[in-house]
C-alpha cells in the first residue's frame, strides 16, 4: 500500500489539531471549575443541570417575595401596635372624663386631646409600605383608604387582599382591608348595645350589658320606657308591648331573652332606654361619638346631663374595649403569618443548598481527573509532534 507524503502531512496535522483542541479543552475546565463547558460535553447532565438551575432561579425569587411580604407584614404590625397604644390612651382619657369632678371646661380639653389622637389614627391607619402601597387599602394599593368628608371617616379601599406567591404552594397576603380592622368593629358588647335617649331629664345611666344566653338572643330592637321612677314598660322595635308595669330598682339586673344589663339612678317619667342588635360603628365613629359627647354638655351640676354623659362614656369605653380586641386579633394574625415566612425561608434556604450541591454534582470538576488528563495530553501532543518533526523530516533525496 502505498501512501503518499501529502496524506502522511495531513493525517498528523489533522491528529495534532485533534490533541491541541482536547487540551485547550482540559484547560478551559480547570480554568471554569466545571466539567460541562457546553450541552455537547454531557448531553444528561447538561439538561438535568438546566432544570435545577431553573428551580434555583424559581426559588431565589420566592426569596425575594417572602422579603417583600415579610416587610410589608412587619410595618403593618408596628403601625397596629401604635394603634393599639393609641386607643389605651382614649380609654384613659374617657375614664377620667367619668370623673364627676371634671367641668365642662376640663371636658372640653380631654374632648381636644381626643382629636388630636383621631387625627393620628386617620395617620396611622393612612400608613404605607415604604414604596408608596398603603397597607390597608386592600387592591388599591395606591388609593388613600381613609379620608375625612362631612359625614365622618370614610373608607376608600375594598376588601380585598394582595396576595404574592411565596413558595410553590403558598400564596400570602401583603396587605389588609383597613375595613377589616377600623371599620367593621361591631357597637356596644359586640351582640347589642344599649342607649340612653338624649331628651332624658332623670339621672338614670345604662351599662353595656352582657350576653347571658346567645341562643335565646332575637336580635329584635326594645325599648324600656319608664312611667315613674320605679316602674317601666317595654315595647318592641314596631311599638309592640312586650312587658309592662315592670318594677326598677337601681342597679338591680334586667333581663330580655339572652341578654342582661342595668339601669343605675332615678329616671324620670318619660325617660327611656334602647336596646338594639349591634351594627357595625368602627374605631372612627367611636372617638367622634365620645368627643361629641365631650363637647355638647349643659352647664354642670345638671345631673341629667351627666346621667346621659355616663352612658356615652360607657358605649364609648365598650366600643373603644371592642376596637382594642379587633386591633389585637388583626396582630394575632400578622404574627402568624410572619412565623409561616420565617418557616418559608428556612425551607427555602434548605432548597437552594439541595440545589446548589446537585449541580455541583452534575457540573463541577473532578480536578485530579483534569489534572492527570492535562499531563496526559501534553505528553501525547508532545510526542506526537516529535513524531511528526522526524517523519517530515524523511526524504529520499537523503539518501542519493
Amino acid at each position: 500500500m502505498r501512501i503518499s507524503s501529502g496524506s502522511v502531512f495531513d493525517t498528523n496535522v489533522s491528529m495534532l489539531n485533534q490533541q491541541q483542541s482536547s487540551l485547550l479543552h482540559t484547560n478551559q475546565q480547570l480554568a471554569s471549575g466545571r466539567r460541562v463547558l457546553t450541552p455537547a460535553d454531557d448531553p444528561a447532565s447538561s439538561a438535568n443541570a438546566l432544570q435545577v438551575t431553573q428551580a434555583e432561579g424559581t426559588n431565589n425569587q420566592y426569596e425575594v417575595n417572602r422579603n417583600a411580604v415579610k416587610s410589608s407584614t412587619g410595618m403593618a404590625e408596628a403601625v397596629l401596635q401604635s394603634v393599639s397604644t393609641l386607643i389605651e390612651d382614649v380609654k384613659t382619657l374617657a375614664i377620667q372624663a367619668g370623673n364627676g369632678a371634671m367641668s365642662e371646661s376640663d371636658r372640653k380639653t380631654i374632648a381636644d386631646e381626643v382629636q388630636g389622637r383621631f387625627d393620628e389614627l386617620v395617620g396611622l391607619a393612612n400608613s404605607t409600605d415604604g414604596t408608596g402601597n398603603y397597607l390597608f387599602s386592600g387592591f388599591q394599593g395606591r388609593t388613600i383608604p381613609f379620608v375625612k368628608t362631612a359625614l365622618g371617616v370614610q373608607y376608600m379601599g375594598d376588601d380585598g387582599h394582595r396576595m404574592v406567591q411565596v413558595s410553590s404552594s403558598r400564596k400570602m397576603a401583603s396587605s389588609d382591608s383597613g375595613a377589616d380592622i377600623f371599620i367593621r368593629i361591631k357597637s356596644g358588647n359586640g351582640i347589642f348595645v344599649t342607649e340612653a335617649t338624649p331628651t332624658n331629664t332623670g339621672t338614670a345611666s345604662i351599662g353595656q350589658g352582657l350576653v347571658t344566653n346567645a341562643n335565646e338572643v332575637t336580635g329584635k330592637t326594645y325599648k324600656l320606657t319608664f312611667t315613674g321612677p320605679d316602674t317601666y314598660d317595654v315595647t318592641d322595635g314596631q311599638g309592640n308591648a312586650v312587658s309592662t308595669g315592670n318594677t326598677y330598682n337601681t342597679g338591680d339586673a334586667i333581663s330580655l331573652p339572652g341578654m342582661q344589663f342595668s339601669i343605675v339612678g332615678t329616671p324620670d317619667a318619660g325617660d327611656s332606654f334602647t336596646i338594639s342588635p349591634s351594627s357595625n360603628e368602627g374605631l372612627f365613629k367611636t372617638m367622634s361619638d365620645l368627643m361629641a359627647a365631650l363637647r355638647n354638655q349643659s352647664p354642670a351640676g345638671d345631673a341629667a346631663t351627666a346621667a346621659i354623659m355616663a352612658s356615652n362614656l360607657s358605649k364609648a369605653l365598650s366600643g373603644l374595649d371592642r376596637g382594642l380586641d379587633q386591633v389585637l386579633t388583626v396582630r394575632a394574625s400578622l404574627g402568624s403569618r410572619l412565623n409561616e415566612l420565617d418557616s418559608l425561608q428556612a425551607t427555602g434556604e434548605d432548597l437552594n443548598l439541595q440545589y446548589k450541591q446537585t449541580l455541583s454534582t452534575l457540573q463541577d470538576l473532578d480536578f485530579n481527573q483534569a489534572i492527570s488528563d492535562l499531563n496526559r495530553q501534553t505528553t501525547s501532543l508532545t510526542a506526537a509532534q516529535k513524531s511528526f518533526k522526524q517523519v517530515a523530516d524523511l526524504s529520499m533525496f537523503n539518501y542519493m
